[in-house]
């Protein structure tokens, strides 16, 4: 398969208009800037979410209705509906039929388990499941199954979630998350040292660890941490030196991670963060900053490029420290992020496409 005039659908757990990027944005705008028609549906949004507040009315009131063809040429469709999917009548060949897109696809990538229906098998040849978390019980989990079966390819985003899927039959890739690199990078050429300043971006649920952030701010009070996402909840007071910032624009994400010197990805131990590739690794070091992490089995120390880890509350102020303490900006950060940029990984991606067609 090559990419030219061919159609790919992309069904996926979030939709471009809030302050994420996900992996399948990434796919799905430059498959479209290599010539193909790239249409992108994200999980509906339920009366039910609205009604209970788990859709906040300023977030939905962002949300295009019908198709929406962004800059980079991806069509893009968030479905309004009853019922939560897959509770309710929600099918995607019949919701992609009236919204004027008809036909078959290239080649369809689902990670969002949710919007999985029979209809989807019909709409292709080629059908990947790309699952971006582990689910080991639940109803995700089972509806999981029934996609494996019905795929003819997996596309997993680390070897820890390719291992949770089970033994396969079919032809499968360990394809990590990536960064936009051109985006993040810095453009002072002449740039000196970073303010010492620590910064998160990202989701505050429950995989990440106010804890270890509230005893790294504790015992470094000349330091000032900053954390950006939405409903960021501690269970706690935090020392003086955290900023929450709340939800930052993804085009303003590279002036703040600019004015620090140090990404923080203090992961806590929910057992679903051993399948996580994070993004923010390869964007913080993109950016040029160096990385303090909890480790896992997809983050791994190394320290010549600026990843420093640590297994718990024993060993992590010793790796911030040693992070605060390497050179700033982080040009080896830098060049080890061009390796993982989006870019590579699509070639990958087609690659893995073109020997299933």
């Amino acid at each position: 398969m090559t990419v030219g005039d061919r159609r790919v659908l992309f069904l996926s757990h979030s939709h471009p208009f809030g302050p994420f990027r996900v992996g399948s944005h990434h796919y799905a705008r430059l498959l479209a800037s290599r010539g193909g028609e790239v249409v992108h549906v994200g999980t509906p949004i339920s009366l039910a979410h609205r009604i209970t507040g788990r859709a906040r009315p300023s977030d939905v009131a962002n949300v295009p209705r019908g198709p929406h063809r962004t800059v980079d040429g991806v069509v893009h469709l968030v479905p309004r509906t009853m019922m939560p999917a897959p509770l309710g009548s929600f099918r995607v060949a019949r919701y992609l039929e009236k919204n004027g897109i008809r036909g078959r696809f290239d080649a369809i990538l689902i990670d969002q388990p949710l919007l999985w229906d029979t209809s989807i098998r019909g709409l292709t040849d080629t059908l990947i499941y790309r699952p971006t978390d582990l689910y080991p019980s639940g109803l995700k989990h089972r509806i999981q199954q029934q996609i494996i079966d019905a795929s003819d390819g997996i596309i997993a985003t680390s070897e820890e979630v390719l291992r949770g899927l089970g033994p396969l039959g079919q032809p499968t890739l360990v394809l990590n998350n990536g960064a936009d690199t051109a985006h993040f990078a810095s453009t002072n050429e002449d740039e000196g040292p970073r303010p010492i300043r620590c910064v998160y971006v990202g989701a505050l649920d429950g995989r990440f660890d106010w804890a270890q952030l509230s005893a790294w701010a504790g015992s470094h009070p000349d330091v000032r941490f900053l954390v950006a996402g939405p409903d960021a909840d501690p269970p706690s007071s935090l020392p003086s030196n955290v900023d929450l910032l709340g939800p930052i624009a993804y085009d303003a994400v590279p002036a703040l991670l600019h004015d620090a010197r140090v990404g923080l990805l203090p992961l806590s131990d929910d057992p679903l963060n051993a399948g996580r590739s994070p993004m923010k690794l390869y964007e913080y070091l993109a950016a040029g900053l160096t990385v303090v992490a909890r480790e896992t089995p997809g983050i791994k120390r190394h320290e010549g490029v600026g990843i420093y880890t640590y297994s718990g509350g024993d060993d992590a102020d010793a790796a911030l420290d040693r992070a605060l303490a390497h050179a700033s900006p982080n040009d080896g950060g830098v060049r080890a992020a061009s390796d993982s940029s989006w870019e590579r990984k699509t070639d990958e991606l087609v690659a893995f496409l073109q020997r299933l067609s």
